[in-house]
Formats: structure tokens, C-alpha cells, sequence
């Protein structure tokens, strides 16, 4: 066995002198952009690489800012597919452009005399967007003068010098390499997000996005009235420092939920100075009142903000997500002078600023003190009354993860460190899902066609309990809610999370509709930011199957085709079995989609209305959720709140609602299909 297994390495390769190669600076971009970018995706998520392109060009327009240079940025996406971006800044040298651009470690923002407090400093950003890019081209206006560069992945295509009169500044435009970013595409939503993140951290700043102006005048005081889908029990609480801002409330709802920046960057993974407000805020809190609370207890509920600006700040990874920094400062300067803050740790800064500021303001501001105490003492309460609830729930749990029946969990988790060989740009872990299944047939089929690899199936019995208004104590009373939520592993907030989409799977009736509600009931009322995150999903299944004989090779190929947009991406697919070879067979999600596959076709197509996921098998239950799954993103808006919501569509059943469902109500009639009708004609 050694000797085949070492004869099998020898057949991999001679390593000697002619393997080693050398990479320019856009070869090891392109070859390794998961190193500069994170995932490559495909924009369905904020984290994909696009929006981090889009950043890394805002980011150099915010630093100008951030020096006092230019007060507005434009940022144009076209067809979804481009972006532009144009400041009002110093422009870059311009003799210095095409470096600036394309050579890696080469720019203005290793001199902290330049740009004090930036949030690139590795002289990368760019240079990434222009070698990932199909197209990019970057104008620098400075003093009456433009140069002009256009690239081709990277590559120098062209440039030029002309006389001006715009304003001095920089513009960018740019296209994501279709070859590295398949099937992509910029979503308004996310892009909004991204900018105004950035107004609420720079107060003054006007960015339009396509022509519409963005902009805050409250910072983050507006960024959490913007984002909490339930109202604060007080008056947010807004501080500023110099290099520090924070903002924060309580609100009635379960667990917590922070927004952190640093430089103007959102850390959405925290970082050194979330933890430390974390810490800081409960120990502030417990002294101010002199009771030793617990540290839960005084963080739930909790809705937080805090902007920081650090000197030379160090991230753990290009993607600028999570802050590294131990300290405010380098020890010195490049001239060997020591900065402001120099020997001061992110830890300390930020304890002694809220410490200061948090107790003086309730010391100030006895109402708001007063509601914080009763928030705090509720939520005691509570914790203590479930303590014997909790520990049987959670004895419960350790014995059903030896055996859980309504588990049939997966290998691969979102929670694992990466194992070796794990791809950056394809992580294994972002694919790991849990169905979350109506009855024991629904999971079956899904059980027998899913990928053991990165799919889990948990099954419900019948529909769970409407928990709208019930204390957190029903989820460990329920044996169902306790289990999934073991299973899940979110008892103590996100970042145990085993599975990154929760995939609610039901049939497409009454019931599964209701069954549907009843879910997303319960992680809005005790797990809002499972939703808030972007994790919990509906699975889309076909309500019909429509099929029918080819008759000959000549009439299948001159058929007409249907397009995607026009069928709705109506999956395809020919049977494999021996039986049905001689059909084309079409799965339809919707009436217009069977209209369509009827019209395709030809007369008197055989037609199968699915009515539960059991009614279909695992052979065809595999294409709807393998590469073709079909998904619907569960998703909170801004001016939702959450208890509102669930008060008309849960709560007691009011005039108002029986008035809605009277005024919607839509009723099915049997009559003959007009399609039906016309192909019988013709034939």
C-alpha cells in the first residue's frame, strides 16, 4: 500500500526548479482573488465580492472626505451589472495614476500625515477592483488637468492626458469579470445599505445613488431608528468623543444586536472594539445601579452602535469585516513621533469612554435610567423563572443530539472552522442548510434527495404552537421549538449557527401556509436577527407537472423554446427511467408557467397537480433542491415592526383582518382552460 500510494505522489509531478513561477501583481489577484475579496458569489449576498469592489472604491472617497475634501459622492449602478463612482476629493496624483491602480503596495495611505485614519492602508483596494474587472477606467482631476487609464483585467489598454474644467476629484467605473463572478448581478438593496452605512457614519457627507441623494444628519441615531423593527423602550441614547461615537437602546425584543464600524468600515463580523463595548456597556450599567446583575440579563434587548477611528487599524482578513487591533495607535509615526493615543489599547479606549459618558448621562437622565432598570429587572425575572425549564430543556437536547429523531443532520456546518482544502471562493460551510419539513413524508422524500453533504431535514409533527406573545419560557417547554433550536444552536445568539439557510418546507395549501406563519412567528418573536441576517428562507416547489410524448427527434428540435423570463425559469427536465424516455416532461411553479408548458407541448398533455411535497418522488424531489433550488428570502424592511406584524397576522382576530381576508379572498372555479380550448381548435 505505501509503495502504490508513493508511486501514485511521483505520478502528480517532479518538483524541481521549473515549478516555481512568479506571478505579477494581476496574475496573483486573478489567481487567488479569494485572498482579496473574501467569496466571489453572485450578489445574492452582501459579503459577495461585487459589493466588496463597489467598497473598496468607495472607501478611497470616504478617506478624502474623512481629510476634508469633497462633501458629496455620485455612484451609479447601470443595468445592474456596473458601477461608477465619483468624488469631489484631491483627485489622485496624476502622475502617479496608472501605479496607484495596478501596482500592488503603492499608494498615498502608508503616510499617516496624508490620511490620519484610513481604512485602507495595504495598497490593495483598488488594484483589485481593476485586475477582477472586465473593463476599468479611472479619471483623476486635479488643478485644470485629467489622465485617463483604461484597463482589461487588469491589463493597460490605454491613456491620456487632456486640459479641463470639471472639478477636481477621482472617477471610477468598473465591470465585474463575468468569468470569476458568474451570473452576477448588483442588488438596489444591498448597495442602499452600503451607503448609507457610510452617511450615518459621516455626518455631512451627501452621497446620490443613480441621481437619488442619500444622507444623515444624525449618524447613527438614525442608523438604529433606520434598522430596529421594534420601538425603543427610551429615547436612544446618542454619545460622542473624539475618535469615538456610540448609540444605543433597549427594546422588548430577545437576544441583542450591534452595528460596528471602524474608520467609516462596517465590521459586520465586530471586531476588538464590539467586544469591548459589550463588555463595557453591562459592567457600566450593573456599577451605575449597584446591583450585581448578570451580564444576560443587562444585554437583552439590547440594540447597539459603535463607530470608532483607529490609527493604521489592522483587520483579520482584505475583506475589512472583523477588527484585529489590539491598540489605537502605532507606538510612533514615520518621523518617530508618538500619536495621540499611541499605548492605549481599543479595550481600554472604549471602557473609559463609556464608563465617563454612559454613567453620566443616566446620572442626567433619571426617566431613562428608570426604564433601563425595570427592562433589566424583567428580564431577570424571567431568566430566573425558566432556570428549571431551561436545565430539563437542555438535558433533553443532549440526549436527542445522541439520537434526535426529528433531526437528519448533515456533515458539513456553517459553525466549523474551515477544514483544509475548503475553497474561499466556494466555502462548503455558506452551502450547509436546514429543512425545516411538514410531516414525516415531506422529509422523507426530502431525506431519500438531499446532499448528506451540506443538507439537514428536521421534521415537524403537525403545526407547531403560535408562540405570538408568549414568553421565551414556551420555546423550552415545547419540545419541538427546544429541539430545533438545539439544533440550530442559537440559544445563546448567531454565532454558534449551524446551518447557514433555514429552509421552512411546506406544502403549498392552506395548511402549509399557516404552518409557514407559525415559523416565521417563531423567529421573529424570539430569534429576529436569524431573519434581520439574511438565514431564513421558503423553499419554492412545482404545483404542476406537465408532460407529454415527443414524437419524433425532428419536432422536439424545431419546438418553441421557452425563455426563462418568459416561463419563469421553468425547470426542464427529461425523465431517466426506461418508461418515461420518450417524454418531455416540464415542472411548473405557477398557473402562467402550466399555460405556457401547455402551449409548448401540444394538445392533451398529461398534468399533475402536486398538492404535498409527499406526493412527489425522491428521483424528481431532487432537482428542486439541488443547483436549481428555488429559494424566497425571508426579509424584514425598515419601516417593519415587528410587533405590529405579528399582532394583525397572529394576534386576537380582529374586524380589520376579517375585513382584509374578505376583501382578498380569491375563489378557484373549474373552467376549462382557454389554452386548452385553442389547441384543440387548431388541431
Amino acid at each position: 500500500m505505501a509503495e502504490e500510494l508513493k508511486q501514485t505522489m511521483h505520478k502528480r509531478g517532479t518538483y524541481d526548479e521549473s515549478k516555481i513561477r512568479h506571478l505579477d501583481d494581476t496574475e496573483h489577484i486573478r489567481t487567488r482573488p479569494g485572498m482579496y475579496i473574501g467569496r466571489l458569489g453572485d450578489g445574492s449576498h452582501a459579503e459577495d465580492g461585487i459589493y466588496v469592489l463597489l467598497k473598496e472604491s468607495i472607501d478611497n472617497s470616504i478617506d478624502e472626505f474623512n481629510e476634508g475634501f469633497g462633501k458629496r459622492i455620485e455612484v451609479s449602478i447601470d443595468n445592474d451589472r456596473a458601477a461608477t463612482i465619483r468624488d469631489y476629493g484631491r483627485g489622485i496624483p496624476l502622475g502617479s495614476l496608472v501605479d496607484a491602480v495596478s501596482k500592488l503596495n503603492t499608494g498615498a495611505k502608508y503616510d499617516t500625515s496624508v490620511f490620519t485614519a484610513s481604512v485602507g492602508l495595504n495598497g490593495v483596494g483598488l488594484k483589485a477592483v481593476n485586475a477582477l474587472s472586465l473593463k476599468f477606467v479611472v479619471r483623476s482631476y486635479r488643478e485644470g488637468r485629467m489622465h485617463e487609464a483604461t484597463f482589461e483585467r487588469g491589463r493597460l489598454q490605454e491613456e491620456h492626458y487632456e486640459d479641463t474644467h470639471e472639478e477636481d476629484g477621482t472617477y471610477v467605473y468598473f465591470e465585474p469579470d463575468p468569468e470569476l463572478f458568474l451570473h452576477f448581478h448588483f442588488e438596489d438593496e444591498t448597495v442602499d445599505t452600503m451607503l448609507r452605512n457610510y452617511t450615518y457614519l459621516n455626518t455631512g457627507l451627501a452621497i446620490f445613488l443613480n441621481g437619488r441623494r442619500i444622507i444623515s444628519r444624525n449618524g447613527l441615531e438614525d442608523l438604529l431608528n433606520d434598522n430596529m423593527t421594534a420601538p425603543g423602550l427610551y429615547p436612544i441614547i446618542h454619545l460622542k468623543g473624539d475618535n469615538i461615537d456610540i448609540a444605543f437602546t433597549h427594546t422588548s425584543q430577545y437576544g441583542e444586536e450591534y452595528y460596528s464600524f471602524v474608520n467609516g468600515q462596517h465590521t459586520t463580523l465586530g471586531g476588538t472594539h464590539q467586544s469591548a463595548f459589550k463588555e463595557h456597556i453591562a459592567r457600566t450599567i450593573k456599577e451605575h445601579f449597584g446591583k450585581n446583575f448578570d451580564v444576560q440579563d443587562v444585554r437583552n434587548g439590547l440594540v447597539a452602535a459603535i463607530a470608532v477611528r483607529v490609527i493604521e487599524p489592522m483587520f483579520e482578513s482584505q475583506t475589512k469585516i472583523k477588527l484585529g487591533s489590539l491598540m489605537m495607535a502605532p507606538t510612533k509615526d514615520k518621523d518617530g513621533h508618538p500619536f495621540p493615543l499611541s499605548g492605549v489599547s481599543v479595550n481600554k479606549f472604549v471602557g473609559d469612554f463609556i464608563k465617563e459618558q454612559v454613567d453620566n448621562y443616566l446620572h442626567k437622565n433619571l426617566d431613562t435610567a428608570e426604564v433601563m432598570l425595570q427592562k433589566i429587572q424583567d428580564s431577570e425575572r424571567d431568566r430566573k423563572a425558566m432556570a428549571g425549564v431551561t436545565k430539563l430543556a437542555r438535558e433533553r437536547a443532549k440526549k436527542a443530539n445522541l439520537h434526535n429523531a426529528k433531526l437528519r443532520d448533515c456533515r458539513i456546518h456553517l459553525n466549523e472552522a474551515p477544514k483544509k482544502g475548503y475553497d474561499k471562493d466556494n466555502d462548503p460551510r455558506f452551502d450547509s442548510s436546514l429543512f425545516i419539513t411538514e410531516g414525516n413524508s415531506a422529509s422523507g422524500s426530502i431525506t431519500k434527495s438531499r446532499d448528506a453533504n451540506t443538507q439537514a431535514v428536521f421534521s415537524l409533527r403537525g403545526k407547531p404552537l403560535n408562540c405570538f406573545g408568549k414568553t421565551k419560557e414556551v420555546v423550552y417547554k415545547n419540545e419541538e421549538f427546544s429541539l430545533l433550536q438545539s439544533a440550530l444552536n442559537i440559544e445563546d445568539g448567531l454565532d454558534g449557527l449551524r446551518y447557514n439557510k433555514v429552509i421552512v418546507a411546506t406544502d403549498a395549501d392552506v395548511d402549509g401556509m399557516h404552518i409557514r406563519l407559525l415559523m416565521i412567528t417563531f423567529f421573529l418573536q424570539f430569534f429576529p436577527e436569524l431573519i434581520k441576517k439574511g438565514h431564513v428562507y421558503i423553499l419554492q416547489t412545482p404545483l404542476f407537472r406537465v408532460r407529454n410524448k415527443v414524437k419524433s427527434a425532428g419536432r422536439r428540435k424545431h419546438q418553441k423554446q421557452v425563455s426563462d423570463d418568459a416561463a419563469g425559469a421553468a425547470i426542464l427536465k427529461k425523465q431517466k427511467s426506461d418508461s418515461r424516455s420518450d417524454y418531455e416532461t416540464i415542472y411548473c411553479y405557477t398557473e402562467e408557467e402550466r399555460l405556457r408548458a401547455i402551449e409548448r407541448l401540444g394538445p392533451d398533455p398529461e398534468i399533475t397537480r402536486f398538492k404535498g411535497l409527499g406526493e412527489i418522488s425522491p428521483d424528481e424531489f431532487k432537482h428542486f433542491i439541488g443547483p436549481e433550488i428555488r429559494l424566497e428570502q425571508v426579509t424584514l424592511h425598515k419601516s417593519d415592526q415587528v410587533g405590529d406584524l405579528l399582532e394583525y397576522y397572529m394576534g386576537k382576530n380582529t374586524m380589520e383582518r376579517q375585513e382584509f381576508i374578505i376583501d382578498n379572498l380569491v375563489v378557484e372555479e373549474d373552467l376549462p382552460d382557454e389554452a386548452d380550448e385553442t389547441l384543440g381548435e387548431e388541431e
